[in-house]
């Protein structure tokens, strides 16, 4: 493990502001083909496989958790304290006990529960190992009870923190390059299969990370490699303990056609239509934000039951399941494309309103990751859309998924890839239009983002 170690201290990491990773003035690890033929890069691979089997792990446990938790707190809970079924205002209590613990865990624990949200998506730094509890544990308080975010930036805190930690441990004073690689590796396992790909993931930290220029395959390689191990890992879990791998995949995708003229004058709308959403979720958030963080314990609490209020109406003004609202909508998207049929206008349309706003409280005071929801709520959007003439369902899933989640994430390779690869071979047929709403969605997200141009006569 030293040698791979030290062989690497010149690799640039996914640590802030590396830019194209890998400038002139580094020695002789800015030639990544002399890197690549090192000793001490065969001891990063090694490192790689090492890592990725305990990190996997740990993620595969942590997701099977979550998942138990869920169903547990919210069907089988009432159902001991004797209701015969989970009642309609349930959500309320969950969400204020969620919301409290979370407040809790922020502001009492290092930390601070990890990942800010609002800020997007970030896959730059690792946690140290004091850290995760409080990143996990207020993850699992957001996550278990309802609140509407997923589980991917604790997993990539878990796997990072873990392994970045533990070779600080073993092997302290070594150069921050070096234990930014690692994490850098431990991160791409935790995610391997959350995405329904270990490609997939890998491609989300590398854009997130601003991996690039020629030392980007030599910081790659690695990450790769624990992240196959990793999808191996999950697999093998997930068969042993018949709980399956908690990989997003969406299962009976129908057929999708050719695209069209008129589809791709749709996949522009709504890439603008989704950076518009997101730009008011996004700004809505960020102010409620502001005014959590001086009060955390009690506006906590007040945003999760502003969540379970906003699920109990939509269960109750579209004879829904209150959960299409709760939670990241990870499982809730195959569903909603295999039972469009039965999802009418207006209830569409009371869907994307009740999770966009749920989304925004959640992202102001809970802790979890972004990409989830964003999708859902693309997803939603795009099948609201395809009631319209001209846009076949699958075409307004993908564009609606990729759109959003490039607004969202601002990672439109990711993006693309996140909207097509999930639907398999249909998704394939309609990259070209996600690509057109991904592009579009981002453009238009970066120019709402502009700063106010300086008075005149002024300098900026």
């Amino acid at each position: 493990m030293a040698s791979g170690a030290e062989g690497a201290a010149g690799t640039p990491g996914p640590g802030p502001a590396r830019g194209t990773g890998g400038a002139a003035g580094d020695g002789p690890a800015a030639d990544p083909d002399a890197l690549l033929r090192s000793r001490g890069y065969l001891g990063l691979l090694v490192c790689a496989v090492l890592l990725g089997v305990p990190v996997s792990a740990a993620a595969f446990g942590y997701l099977a958790l979550t998942a138990k938790l869920e169903p547990l707190l919210y069907h089988d809970l009432p159902r001991s304290l004797g209701f015969g079924a989970t009642p309609s205002w349930w959500p309320l209590p969950l969400l204020a006990v969620g919301g409290l613990l979370t407040a809790l865990f922020v502001r009492h624990l290092p930390g601070h529960g990890g990942h800010e949200p609002t800020d997007g998506f970030s896959a730059r730094g690792t946690p140290g190992l004091a850290a995760l509890p409080g990143v996990l544990l207020a993850a699992l308080a957001t996550l278990a009870f309802g609140a509407v975010l997923g589980p991917e930036a604790p997993l990539i805190a878990l796997g990072g923190g873990l392994a970045a930690g533990s070779v600080r441990l073993l092997r302290p004073g070594l150069p921050e390059r070096t234990y930014a690689v690692l994490g850098a590796t431990g991160s791409f396992a935790a995610v391997s299969s959350l995405l329904g790909s270990p490609l997939l993931g890998a491609f989300l930290l590398m854009e997130a990370a601003g991996l690039g220029g020629p030392m980007l395959g030599p910081v790659l390689v690695p990450g790769l490699l624990a992240s196959g191990v990793g999808a191996l890992i999950f697999v093998g879990m997930g068969s042993w303990t018949g709980l399956g791998t908690y990989s997003l995949k969406l299962p009976h995708v129908p057929r999708a056609d050719d695209p069209t003229a008129a589809e791709f004058g749709w996949a522009l709308l709504i890439g603008l239509a989704a950076a518009l959403l997101a730009a008011g979720i996004m700004w809505l958030a960020r102010r409620l934000r502001h005014r959590v963080e001086g009060r955390r314990l009690p506006l906590t609490v007040l945003l999760g039951l502003v969540v379970a209020g906003l699920a109990v109406a939509y269960a109750q003004g579209s004879d829904k399941s209150a959960t299409e609202v709760l939670y990241s909508g990870q499982d809730s998207m195959g569903p909603l494309l295999a039972d469009a049929a039965t999802y009418s206008t207006g209830t569409l349309l009371l869907l994307l309103a009740c999770k966009a706003l749920a989304y925004a409280a959640s992202l102001s005071a809970f802790r979890g990751g972004p990409i989830f929801p964003s999708l859902f709520v693309g997803a939603a959007g795009g099948v609201l859309m395809s009631h319209l003439p001209g846009l076949p369902l699958v075409a307004g899933f993908a564009t609606g998924m990729g759109a959003m989640a490039v607004a969202v994430l601002r990672l439109p390779l990711t993006s693309v890839l996140l909207a097509t690869l999930l639907l398999g071979r249909e998704g394939l047929t309609v990259m070209p239009l996600v690509i057109v709403a991904v592009v579009a969605s981002y453009v238009a997200t970066a120019v709402l983002a502009r700063p106010p141009r300086p008075p005149h006569g002024h300098l900026p």
